[in-house]
């Protein structure tokens, strides 16, 4: 059996759930799914630039998953947009939540923590114990 998915930290709202060619009716077409926190791992790596390190740390998994997380959601996008085919934006084991600066580098956001926890990086230095 296998281990249940971790829960993966993504922001609440997205600009759109669907994407379609234009002037092709949505009952013609055939559409791929890419999961919400397939859509995260692409906003951290290619648009906020963000290390795989530091982007999987921002979504609460492991740098290896968020790297299969990212090489299967960039295949899903590029195989919708080269055989024309509808995106349909949904899903995956995500919990929404709002993130925040931690200060660790200008454009690094950590995922919510409780009230009274530290930042992750709060500690200062470069990670050595």
């Amino acid at each position: 059996m296998p281990r249940p998915r971790k829960i993966r930290f993504v922001p609440p709202e997205t600009a759109a759930r669907y994407y379609k060619p234009r002037g092709i009716p949505l009952r013609e077409l055939t559409e791929e799914v890419l999961s919400l926190d397939g859509l995260e791992a692409l906003r951290l790596a290619d648009v906020e630039g963000l290390e795989q390190v530091d982007a999987a740390e921002t979504m609460g998994i492991s740098r290896s998953t968020f790297s299969r997380l990212l090489a299967q959601a960039r295949t899903t996008v590029a195989t919708a947009l080269t055989t024309g085919q509808a995106l349909r934006i949904q899903g995956g084991p995500i919990t929404t939540a709002e993130f925040r600066e931690c200060g660790r580098s200008p454009r690094h956001r950590c995922r919510p923590m409780p009230a009274g926890d530290e930042p992750p990086h709060s500690g200062g230095g470069d990670g050595d114990a």
